[in-house]
């Protein structure tokens, strides 16, 4: 059986320090005359400061996501097993994101949970805090707080800047009318 990774692929602090070493090793490169060399490495630096504050695992997860493969996102997931550490907080807030995502068809209450450390954590893009606002909504309807429902789904039309989720907005306003 093969040995079970339990972190991201590689520590945050290693990518920092395998940046800073190709650096190094370009600029070493540059003084012994050789430019190609010393060009390659600079443009291999750009990777682990990439994968820095994108995590590698959290992108494997949003890729199977999009494709509607819970299960290969949530095994994706689950190769991160201490996110306060292993992640920066930005990508801790993507990380709870795609949990709440996944569990919102099965456990809407589990959901809540998930985009509520999400929103806590923040999201880069506002299409993303805009559906994280949607399922806090679509709790607090099930709930029955309909004034904190009707406050997240405002707060999500504001931030649907393109009308992608306007539907979605449209039918929970529709449902909170019958409440």
């Amino acid at each position: 059986m093969p040995p079970q990774i339990h972190t991201t692929m590689f520590n945050k602090n290693i990518k920092l320090i395998l940046a800073v070493a190709l650096f190094a090793f370009a600029i070493y490169e540059f003084t012994e005359g050789e430019i190609g060399n010393g060009i390659f490495l600079l443009l291999l630096t750009i990777l682990p400061i990439v994968l820095y504050f994108k995590n590698e695992f959290i992108l494997l997860a949003f890729l199977r996501l999009r494709k509607q493969d819970f299960p290969g996102a949530q095994k994706w997931l689950a190769k991160i097993s201490n996110p306060e550490t292993a992640l920066i907080k930005k990508q801790q807030g993507y990380f709870y994101y795609l949990h709440g995502m996944m569990t919102m068809q099965s456990n809407l209450f589990d959901a809540e949970k998930h985009f509520k450390k999400a929103v806590a954590l923040g999201l880069n893009m506002d299409m993303d805090m805009a559906v994280a606002k949607l399922g806090l909504a679509q709790a607090a309807m099930a709930r029955r707080r309909k004034l904190e429902a009707t406050n997240l789904i405002n707060e999500a039309s504001k931030l649907d800047k393109h009308n992608m989720i306007k539907d979605q907005i449209k039918m929970l306003k529709d449902q909170l009318k019958k409440m």
